[in-house]
């Protein structure tokens, strides 16, 4: 597939993320005016609510559109989602008839505040690429016993938390836990000091399933409407202690950011790509009947206070192992119910070599190897007031699918986290 040209000119150029061909989704506000939902068009936002209200865009008896986020039109199905992305990709075509009754609907995207593009219902993150599972399996297990004996046959997740899912742009405050000191001394309550990031990719589902009833990888993969980029934070030093028997759990809830924009599935439906040779067969429900990985390039760069940024590391999406369909699948086997506005985290994204690695903790190699950044400092977690970016975008022919930025800044550790808001301690 080819550029599809825009009377919106800013759209038309190559490095532009945000072509007519991607039409992501989000919600912005300008000024004192409430929160609505647009889609990205080159350097501005068309103001999809307005559209709506002007009878511009008519997809439904009742409107999709009046609420600031994108759930209502996600429920709707895949049928309506074909139909508002051919709308708007003629309202915006170059030549467009309507052209002058749009126009006046345009956002500068610069004026524009973003915030969290839909309702997160529930949260579930996954570990289901190889290359980071393997890399923590031989920090802590060596590399005879790196991955666990089902890691090969199971998307393998756990229970998060969705009112911890935050926009991009938002302060993460340094967590506070249990830290384990060395050899027999008694665990310590402190802020964390190996605070760090997981590169992942979010799968967000639009339709939902029924309770009892499992669906396939087919099923699964038309239940995604799109998906965003996302940062999962994580206190390396809180989980080690907390970890067994049960998993992650509060080295996994302070925050987990989300980019502003959701890439509709139907925008990386040229960039889609199999799945990695299997260790072993996967059992017949998780096997892939079509491709299901997409060839999406990303990165994470760190930024401290004042200086330049670094750009730590660069990978792709297709290095992981399960792709969101089959977690997706997965996660109904047991009869759960999935509904609109679920979040599924992809899991860590890194490639084979040691600058694909995408958390800190691989790429300092647990702290051992510290990283040397930009503006001649090093890193071994992040700092107090590091700025932590996570990229993406899916390159065609003469044009970019883009995700924006997935941004957030690290703020000190509170002096004292049981002090009542308000008062002094609390800075």
């Amino acid at each position: 597939m080819a550029l599809i040209r825009s009377w919106v000119e800013s759209a038309n150029a190559p490095d532009s993320p945000f072509p007519l061909n991607n039409l992501p989704c989000g919600v912005m506000s300008v000024g004192e005016t409430p929160a609505r939902c647009g889609v990205a068009i080159g350097e501005s936002i068309v103001d999809v609510s307005a559209l709506e209200r002007a009878g511009l865009i008519k997809l439904a008896h009742a409107p999709l559109f009046d609420a600031p986020s994108w759930n209502r039109l996600m429920a709707a199905g895949e049928t309506v989602w074909a139909a508002l992305r051919a709308r708007l990709t003629d309202l915006l075509r170059a030549g467009a008839q309507e052209r002058d009754a749009v126009a006046p609907h345009l956002v500068d995207m610069r004026s524009a505040r973003l915030h969290l593009p839909f309702v997160v219902a529930e949260y579930t993150d996954f570990y289901a690429g190889r290359n980071h599972a393997y890399n923590v399996g031989v920090m802590f297990r060596g590399p005879e016993n790196a991955l666990p004996p089902n890691w090969i046959h199971i998307p393998i997740g756990y229970n998060g938390r969705a009112s911890s899912v935050v926009a991009s742009g938002t302060d993460i405050r340094r967590p506070w836990g249990q830290l384990k000191g060395p050899d027999d001394a008694a665990p310590r309550f402190a802020p964390s000091q190996r605070f760090d990031i997981e590169l992942e990719l979010g799968a967000v589902v639009g339709l939902p399933s029924r309770r009892g009833c499992p669906v396939t990888v087919e099923e699964a993969d038309a239940m995604i409407f799109g998906y965003v980029l996302l940062n999962d934070w994580s206190a390396r030093d809180i989980q080690a202690w907390e970890y067994q028997p049960l998993g992650p759990f509060q080295a996994k809830a302070t925050a987990t950011t989300i980019g502003p924009w959701i890439v509709t599935k139907a925008a990386l439906e040229p960039f889609r790509v199999s799945g990695p040779p299997r260790d072993a067969p996967l059992l017949p429900y998780l096997r892939e009947t079509r491709p299901l990985l997409y060839d999406i390039a990303l990165e994470v760069a760190l930024q401290p206070e004042g200086a330049r940024e670094t750009v730590l590391a660069r990978t792709n999406y297709r290095e992981m192992y399960y792709a969101a369909a089959q977690q997706l699948c997965h996660h109904t086997t047991s009869g759960c119910p999935m509904n609109t506005g679920d979040l599924i985290g992809s899991g860590t994204i890194s490639g084979e070599d040691k600058h694909s690695r995408g958390s800190l903790l691989e790429l300092s190699w647990g702290g051992r190897e510290p990283i040397a950044l930009a503006d001649g400092g090093v890193r071994t977690f992040i700092a107090d007031n590091d700025t932590l970016i996570l990229r993406g975008a899916a390159h065609g022919d003469g044009y970019t699918i883009g995700f924006g930025e997935c941004a957030g800044k690290v703020l000190p550790a509170l002096k004292d986290p049981f002090a009542r808001a308000g008062t002094e301690d609390r800075v």
